[in-house]
């Protein structure tokens, strides 16, 4: 057995891939229009799997949009995804520079939490040992939830 995919719904194709792509950085790999069922599936590749996810040998995120506006509750959109980063600081630093919320800040140097435009939870985990504790992040509290 092999993990191929995690499938989150998208509200807002265009809102969505600003989120995942342009903000996030994760690239897009794949792309299926079904005119008959009226739903896009986009596939992304965090940078690092881009080469592997070519190959079949990377889990991808498969965003799914339905053409037809609908709402998404909480217990058809997903739980979360987890991506393992270089500098949790760093990332997180960009993330906030470009209007992301950090709604759990990674004050032990570890682990942080994201969400989408769709309300997607996003764990950021670092790769390797923690890094030390350092300002701002020590002292951020938690902004909503996760």
């Amino acid at each position: 057995m092999k993990y191929l995919h995690t499938m989150v719904r998208a509200r807002d194709l265009d809102e969505t891939l600003d989120f995942y792509c342009d903000k996030l950085g994760l690239v897009q790999v794949n792309r299926y229009d079904s005119d008959a069922g009226r739903f896009s599936l986009v596939f992304l590749a965090a940078p690092d799997d881009v080469e592997a996810a070519g190959e079949g040998q990377s889990p991808l995120l498969e965003i799914t949009w339905n053409w037809d506006p609908q709402d998404y509750d909480d217990g058809r959109n997903f739980g979360h995804l987890a991506y393992r980063v270089e500098n949790i600081y760093q990332l997180c630093q960009t993330l906030m520079d470009k209007g992301v919320t950090i709604n759990r800040p990674p004050r032990d140097g570890h682990m942080a939490f994201i969400r989408s435009p769709d309300g997607i939870s996003i764990e950021l985990l670092q790769a390797g040992e923690a890094l030390a504790p350092q300002e701002p992040w020590a002292s951020m509290e938690n902004t909503g939830s996760w």
